[in-house]
Formats: structure tokens, sequence, C-alpha cells
């Protein structure tokens, strides 16, 4: 039911007095004084012409009772929907949950947050506000509402839970301090605790929204499809769609498959099944639900999902009879139940499988090309798995049998030629045992069956790294497995065949324990707890509470121990170990925000709680619509008044005099996109001539648009593409302006309106992209001879490379080098004045005079800040870890640029020096 409100009631009471106005309308003067006079018989027969009424009729006093009616109810604010002020002037607690759950709807929360504190602001009432995910140090700080105001979007949520212990804050809340509580809508412990607390000092009012929260598990594989199962706190039926995102062959993220995800009515839980094909599996980075904010909408994928492919150097064999006596028979039984198998008898086939592993057993005959090319796959990061055999143990041998090998790339250790017995008819000693697998070795923590013996094996020859190698060893302390890195890869070798020729280990199920860990198979579990004992883990990346993932930089390594409850589902991520990827020595792990034993129970409030669920509906004001109204009763009592008058025909034949008479101003059509421009910040794309060059150029805008939001104070709108020939240029800021060798050259008139807006304060990037191009040939490029074309017609001042202590390096990030796509090419900017001066004991020259007007470069900037719909990078950007960090940059030059052209040379003042020597570590 609708609600209608004032915000100045008292105004009200003016609607009393309209009764004593109706009784003085309607009053009539007293009738005049009779005399009698001889001259007024002249008068007599004579008839007015416009005779007026002796009483204003009732109608006309009702029309103008209306509108002064209307009049006093518009100055009262009427408001439909008002939404209810927290009571008292005591100081304003908002207590903000802000974990992963509350990411969904999180824009309402803060507009409703907004409210809260405007309406503080205007009582004058102090505030604090705090999340439950980051709770502050102490005491609470209590500000001035302007203060929280600033800093409101600043706000965002964690993708943890809150801790479940009662706030040290609680106990120095101040005596009738009120509490608005914005809930996650999820029960958890502590919780009645703290509501407790919070309730002895004030009023509570908690904002909850009533939308199911949604959480995904992790995604298992069966060994035919993924699975995905999502959760919910219940609700009506709602059918949505699963994404599995991964990165395309050129390395750009994209949506790789669909599923549907439908939850029956009252149902708390849906799967999604994926059938992909293997290659296509492997890509896959993270689930995440369409349309759904939130750390727990996304499930990130780690190498529990991916089955690896291993490629097998086959042996033709020519007796079926001897397959049991294979090297790859065991290895065959081993690998195929969680690994995709590629056999071939060729090295070069296997290569161009691709493969993520190799095995080799015994020493195979490889032409020196095959060796060279294997070693290359190697260092660039493949496992290289060998086994022993006669072959390997007899290569190189001497009469003595105990000549060293030379060192082989292709080996972890140098072996020594010959092979060693140590059980057999021949000999008087019994088979050799393992030895328990050291702490710091990958097989850890696996337990090793009594009867695995081994017969005979290679022998490593003794050097200082042979026992670094060593990751099992026999019960004498011989090397069993040794391995040893090669560039980004790495080598292992078991010193014993991979058959029962020598050992009884491939018939065990330690040898299928053994291969798991080095990560030639995966299995798709989570490790033990004693797998992890003693290892340490790299975040790679790291989950923000909307879900988005981020380079982790240099946050240090989590260890094995501490990573396991989490893993397990026995904790639950936090400030230490947030959601994200960590890699190890050979595997990598993925802790998403919530697992299959995350709870997820609706929040249950005590009967009384003041709660606002957020399906009230918005606050309309109306008094626009009532001074509207009045106004339109107003001039019905003019018309009125003329019409009583006889007056209206004659109004109504000079304001069609007037419309004819008058000049007809022809209407000019209003550019829609331009009046959006002038609402906001709006950043320009000036039109290349080359549609797809075009596209990118939108797609880095708004990507450094989105930075700028995340990062800065200032909130642009979607970025638009400019016309220079009849787009009004003066309502955007910066144009960027990307050169190809058959960009058009500006008209006479373009080139008046692109002068016109140099010199009232806008700035053009004119972007060549061929930094690459220029670098690899030597010479001017022909997008650069275009550019020179195109900058004849243009009032440019004199330019320079950006000196060091230019007012760009420091504007918001301090930046010394500012790379794109590309990186190297020069930035040209407008030159500094010849007698700009360093003071002494300042770190730059005082240039502040104005904003460079041009800046000349041609690293393709906007290839490095495009994202695509998703928010995802649209283009690839270097390799790897070092791609991701050019791309920063790249986006911190952007932002750079536009805070200089919106802030101007502040930062050259000499009131910023002592923070940027701090910043600069001088």
């Amino acid at each position: 039911m609708n609600a209608l409100g004032f915000s100045a009631p008292v105004l009200l009471w003016a609607l009393l007095a309209l009764p004593i106005l109706w009784w003085l309308l309607r009053a009539v003067p007293p009738a005049p004084v009779r005399r009698r006079f001889p001259g007024i018989a002249l008068l007599l027969g004579l008839k007015d012409r416009d005779p007026e009424s002796q009483r204003t009729p009732w109608w006309l006093l009702l029309i103008r009772i209306a509108a002064l009616g209307a009049l006093i109810v518009a100055l009262a604010g009427p408001v439909l929907n008002p939404t209810r002020a927290l009571p008292g002037q005591g100081p304003l607690v908002v207590v903000m949950d802000a974990s992963w759950a509350s990411a969904r709807d999180w824009p309402r929360r803060i507009e409703r947050a907004t409210q809260a504190l405007d309406e503080a602001q205007r009582a004058g009432r102090p505030v604090a506000v705090v999340t439950l995910t980051d709770p502050p140090v102490g005491a609470l700080d209590f500000r001035a509402a302007e203060h929280w105001r600033e800093r409101l979007p600043g706000v965002t949520p964690r993708p943890w839970s809150p801790e479940a212990d009662l706030p040290d804050w609680v106990a120095d809340l101040p005596e009738g301090a009120e509490t608005l509580w914005f809930s996650d809508g999820l029960a958890r412990d502590g919780r009645a605790a703290l509501l407790a607390a919070l309730s002895q000092t004030g009023p509570v009012q908690v904002f909850e929204p009533e939308t199911p929260v949604i959480a995904l598990a992790p995604a298992t594989f069966d060994g035919e499809g993924v699975h995905v199962t999502a959760r919910r706190t219940g609700g009506p039926a709602q059918a949505l769609t699963l994404l599995a995102v991964g990165r395309d062959p050129a390395g750009a993220q994209r949506d790789l498959a669909r599923a549907p995800l439908s939850f029956e009515a009252g149902a708390t839980s849906a799967e999604a099944s994926f059938d992909l094909p293997p290659e296509l599996r492997n890509r896959i980075t993270r689930f995440q639900v369409e349309g759904l904010r939130g750390a727990g909408a996304v499930s990130i994928a780690d190498d529990s999902l991916r089955r690896r492919k291993v490629g097998l150097l086959a042996v033709r064999e020519g007796n079926e009879s001897l397959a049991l006596l294979s090297p790859l028979h065991y290895l065959r039984q081993a690998l195929e139940p969680s690994a995709d198998l590629i056999e071939s008898v060729s090295i070069d086939d296997l290569l161009l499988a691709g493969p993520d592993v190799i095995v080799l057993a015994d020493m195979p005959a490889m032409t020196e090309g095959e060796t060279r090319d294997l070693s290359d796959w190697v260092e660039d990061g493949g496992l290289l798995l060998r086994f022993a055999g006669p072959r390997m143990a007899g290569a190189g041998a001497s009469a003595s049998g105990f000549v060293a090998q030379a060192e082989d790339p292709l080996l972890p250790v140098p072996l020594r030629a010959g092979g060693r017995t140590v059980g057999g008819a021949m000999s008087w000693g019994d088979p050799r045992t393992l030895a328990p697998f050291a702490d710091e070795s990958p097989f850890a923590g696996l337990p090793i069956p009594a009867d695995v013996g081994i017969r005979a094996q290679v022998l490593a020859q003794p050097g200082p790294d042979l026992a670094d190698r060593t990751i099992a060893a026999l019960a004498d302390g011989t090397p069993l497995v040794t391995r040893a890195a090669r560039g980004a890869g790495q080598v292992v070798l078991f010193h014993v065949t991979a058959n029962a020729e020598w050992s009884n280990l491939p018939l065990s199920g330690l040898f299928v324990d053994m291969l798991d860990r080095l990560s030639v198979s995966t299995r798709g579990t989570v490790p033990e707890a004693g797998e992890l004992q003693g290892t340490s883990w790299q975040p790679e990346e790291v989950m923000d509470g909307f879900g988005l993932l981020t380079d982790a930089e240099d946050r240090a390594a989590i260890a094995g121990e501490d990573l396991a409850p989490v893993l397990r589902g026995e904790a639950q991520p936090g400030p230490d170990i947030p959601p994200g990827l960590y890699a190890g020595t050979a595997l990598r792990l993925a802790v998403n925000a919530t697992g299959a034993q995350t709870p997820l129970n609706a929040a249950q409030w005590p009967v009384g709680t003041n709660l606002e669920t957020g399906l009230e509906r918005q606050e309309v004001p109306l008094a626009g619509y009532v001074f509207a109204l009045a106004a339109v009763v107003l001039m019905l009592d003019s018309l009125a008044t003329l019409a009583l008058g006889g007056r209206l025909l004659r109004a109504a034949m000079v304001v069609l005099a007037l419309g004819v008479i008058a000049p007809r101003a022809e209407a000019q059509p209003v550019d829609t996109r331009i009046l959006e421009a002038t609402e906001a910040v709006v950043l320009g794309a000036v039109s290349s001539g080359d549609p797809q060059v075009d596209d990118v150029a939108l797609a880095g805008l708004r990507g450094l648009s989105t930075a700028l939001y995340l990062r800065s104070s200032v909130e642009p709108s979607l970025p638009m593409a400019v016309d220079i020939e009849t787009d009004e240029l003066s309502v955007f800021p910066f144009l960027y302006w990307p050169v190809t060798a058959e960009s058009p050259l500006p008209s006479t008139e373009a080139y008046a309106r692109l002068n016109a807006y140099l010199r009232t304060g806008g700035m053009i990037l004119f972007d060549t992209r061929d930094a690459e191009q220029a670098r690899l040939t030597g010479g001017t490029t022909a997008q650069a001879r275009r550019l020179q074309q195109i900058a004849a017609g243009l009032d440019i001042p004199p330019l320079e490379p950006v000196p060091d202590d230019h007012v760009l390096t420091r504007t918001f990030y301090l930046l010394s080098d500012y790379p794109g796509r590309y990186q190297g090419g020069t930035v040209w900017v407008e030159a500094s004045p010849a007698d700009a001066e360093q003071a002494e004991g300042m770190p730059f020259r005082n240039l502040n005079d104005g904003v460079t007007p041009v800046v000349i470069g041609s690293n393709d900037w906007a290839s490095a800040w495009a994202v695509d719909d998703s928010g995802m990078p649209l283009l690839p950007v270097g390799r790897g870890t070092t791609g991701e960090r050019q791309r920063e940059l790249a986006l911190r030059f952007g932002v750079n640029l536009i805070m200089h052209v919106l802030s101007g040379n502040y930062k050259s003042d000499q009131v910023h020096v002592p923070a940027l020597l701090e910043r600069l570590g001088q």
C-alpha cells in the first residue's frame, strides 16, 4: 500500500485558513448611500457595455481556493512512499556485513547508506561506518556525515565472511548510539550476541534485501563431464545460466560454454553439467553465474579439474604375448583413469600434440635434433618423466663397469655406467626397501607398503647436488627417484624400470600415488592435510568481493598446513588466505569463497526487529507535480476571469496574431549524445576510418573509464565515438585519436573546431600504434607520416619527450615508463618553458602553467586498456605475469592522463613535495 508523507508538514496548517479566504472572497461591499442629484437624469437609460458581476461565482471561488491549496501542499513537500528516517538525534553507527553475500545487490546498499548519511547530515548527527569483514582496530571513529559521504564509494565487500567473535569496538559505543545494520542475509555464529550488544545502546534498524543468496561449490570432474553445484537460501523457481570462462587460443578470456542452472520452487540446490572435449575443458579458468555479482557466484578452476595430456614414447612390440613385459603397460594402467594419453613412436609427433608430460621408458634412440627439441620443450615448462632400463644401465659401460656417464640435459643427475643388482637368485641379499619420504619431498606423507622391494636400479654419480635432487631413496640412502629443474620445466628419473623387471613398485598403489604427486596424473580431489605438510603455496591470483580475479603481485607464500583446512572446508577464507589461485611446485590449487560445506542458511531475526527488506516502494517527491497542478488551476482562473469580463475573445485574437506575425524559429535537431556528455565526464574516441580500430579504441576507453571509476573519485560515463566534422568537441575533456595510414584528413571547418578545442583546455592523445613496427624497421612508418599530415593544420605548440620531472609522472601514480600494448616508443608532450628552473631542494621544476594540449605516442594504449562487456581484457599484452604488469602500467598512464587534464598541474605545487619525497623514498 502506498504511503504519503511531507518534508515540511507544519505548512499544512495553512489549509485551515482556506475557509476564511472563501468568506472574504464572497463578501460584498456595503450598499452605497443614496443622494439625489438633478444631473443624474442625463444618465438614465444608459447601459454598461461590460457589466460587472456583483458577486464572484462560486465555481471561480472554488478554482482559486484549489490553486491556493495546491500551492500550500506543494510547499509542504509531499513525498510518495517516504523512507523512514532513523529516530533520535544521537550518534549513528552504520554496520555493514560487507561479505561476498553482500555483493549481489551492493549498489542498492550503498544507495540506502547514502540516504542514511544525508539524513544524519541534515540532523547534525555524528556517524561511524564499520564493515565486519574489515573491522577497525580500537574504538570507532565518529565523524561528520560529510566525511563518510565522500568515502562511501570506496567501501567494497570482501570475499570472506565476518568473524564470529564479538568485535572489540562494541564495548566503547557511546550511550544513545543508534545502528543501521546492512545484513548480507545469512545466519552466522555470533550474530545474536552482536545484535544484543548494539540494542543495549540504542535502536537497531536492519536493512536486508529479500533476494536469495546463491553460492557455487567447486567444480568436479567424474571422467565424463564437469559438474557444478549451486546452492541458495531458498525462494521461488529460478532459471539461471552458468558460464564456463577460459582463455581462447589468443589468450583472451571468453565464455567457452554455457549450461542451464534451474532451481525449482523452494529448492536450495541445483546442478549444471558440461560435456566438453579435453582441449576445451583444460582451458577453463572459472565458472560463474551469468548476471550475478559476487565472489560466491564464481568458482575458480584449478589443476584438479584439468586432465593432463601425457605423451608416451611407444616401442614397437613384435610379440603380443610380451605385453605384460612392455615398459609402458603399467603406466597405461596407472594413467588412463586420470589423464589423456597420447602414444607415438616419434618424439616429433609427441611434441606436435602439445602434451603436459612426456614419459620415456628406458633410453630410446634419439637423433641430435630430437634431443634438442625435447630439451627446448622441457625448458618451456614441460615435465619429462624417465624410467631406467637395461639400455640406460648399459650406456657407455666400460670393462670396469664404473665409468661415470657425461652430463645429460635430459637426466636430473649423472649416472654411473652399469646397473646395480641387489637381489635375485645370484645374490645373497634380499630386495631393498624404501626409506620414509622426507618432509620436503613431493611424496611426503605417502604410506610405503611393506612388500615393495627393489631388485635392481641404475646408480647416480655422487656429487654435491645429489642430496638436493633426491626425492625418494632406498633404506640404505641410495637415490631411487631424482628430480632437477630445467628452465621453466623439470626432469624426473625413476632409477628402476616402468615394468616389474627390476622391482614390484609398478604393481603397487604407491606407484599411482607417486605419479599423482608429480602431477603426471590428476585425481580431481583435494590433497590430504599430510600431503600439504611442509609445502609452500604462492598466490598467483586473488579474488575480490565482486568475484573479479586480479594479479596477487607480491603477496607472501602460504604454508601448506595453513592452506589445508581452508581447502577441505574446515576453515573459511579470510584476509590471510583470501580466495584465489595458489601455485605449488607442480600443482595449482583454488581457494573459493564458498565450498560445498559453507553454511548457507537465511538469517533469522528476533520478533520486533525493525527490518527493512528493500522491497518498499521507491520514494517519489511530488512537490513538482503539485506545483504544476497549481499552475494549471491558476491558468484556468485567468481564462475564467477573462470570460466573465468579456475579454476572452479579444485575448485569443491577440495571441493568434502574435503567433502569425512572430517569426518562427526553425527547430534545431538536438544531439542526445552531446547532451549526455554534458552531464558527466565522457572520454571521446576520434574516428580513424577503420571500423576495427575504432571498436578497439572505444573498448580501450571503456576499460580506462572503469579503472578511473574504481581507483579515483572520477566517475566517467561510457565513452563515445566522436566525429570531428559534426560533433561538439568542447563537452569532451579528452580525445583519443588512433592514427592509421588511411586516416582521413580533417576539413577546414574541422581544423577550426580542433584548434578551438586545444586552445580551451582540451587534450588529444595521438596514437600511431606502430612502436613495434618502427623498432623493427628502424624508419618512419606510414602511420607516422599520416600523423604529420594531420598535425600540419593544427595549432600544436613545440613538443619534447616527456621529461623525468613532468607532472604526468606523478599526477596520480608515480611513473617512469608509459607502455601500452607495446613499449619503448617515445611519448611527446608540450615543451617546458625555457625559463623553467629547478629550485634548490626541489625534486622537479615548477611547471604550473596549463595542461599539455597534445600527447603523441605509438605504444597502442587502447589495446592495453580494452575490455569486453564483462570487464575482462580484450587483447593480450605480453606474456604471463610480465604482460599483466605491462597492462597495469598502461592503465596507470591512462589514469594519469585523465587526472592531468581534469586537475591541471597542481601536483607541481611545493605543497606536494613532502608526500612525493616520501613515496620516492628520498
